[in-house]
């Protein structure tokens, strides 16, 4: 058996002349061989934090400096319908919880957008969204990581260049 992670590869066209068998097979495992047992089930997230259904999302590295100006990634991801993403450093620093975590150790997605907001581009986090569609990278370190995979880049302060995009796109979606 073989196995991938989620949104590695992207989603076949359904192909209904295919057909196949279903073939039970009995179980020889008695309940009481089972040494575990669900205890309670605790909900943290919502759709809103769906981030491998998602088809924009807007994730934030080490680059944001602080939590409080994750409020920009919040705002950009608002503007757009889109969901909050963010990079390992982010997760471990406590300003997001894991399951906003894109990478490696975190979710693998593959939306239509994904924007890398301060995300230098390591390896483990690229690992967890090569498959998007369009990457969009603001980074001031034009020789960052990131720019090598992305679509399109933003060499810039993403605190500037954030508000900027936030302003724009309100403008066009009120057109």
């Amino acid at each position: 058996m073989g196995t991938v992670r989620p949104k590695v590869f992207k989603r076949p066209e359904q192909d209904f002349s295919r057909t196949g068998e279903i073939v039970q097979v009995a179980s020889k495992i008695k309940s009481q061989d089972i040494r575990t047992k669900l205890v309670d089930l605790v909900k943290v997230c919502t759709t809103s934090c769906n981030l491998e259904e998602a088809e924009i999302i807007v994730s934030g590295g080490r680059g944001m400096c602080k939590p409080e100006n994750f409020a920009l990634i919040e705002g950009l991801a608002d503007v757009l319908g889109g969901v909050v993403g963010a990079s390992r450093a982010v997760v471990d620093a406590g300003w997001k919880p894991h399951f906003h975590q894109v990478g490696q150790t975190g979710k693998t997605v593959g939306p239509k957008v994904y924007f890398a907001c301060g995300i230098s581009g390591a390896i483990q986090h690229v690992a967890g969204m090569s498959s998007s569609d369009v990457v969009i990278a603001i980074n001031k370190d034009a020789d960052a990581p990131i720019f090598k995979v992305a679509d399109y880049g933003i060499v810039g302060d993403v605190m500037e260049v954030l508000p900027a995009l936030i302003e724009e796109f309100k403008k066009a979606k009120a057109c």
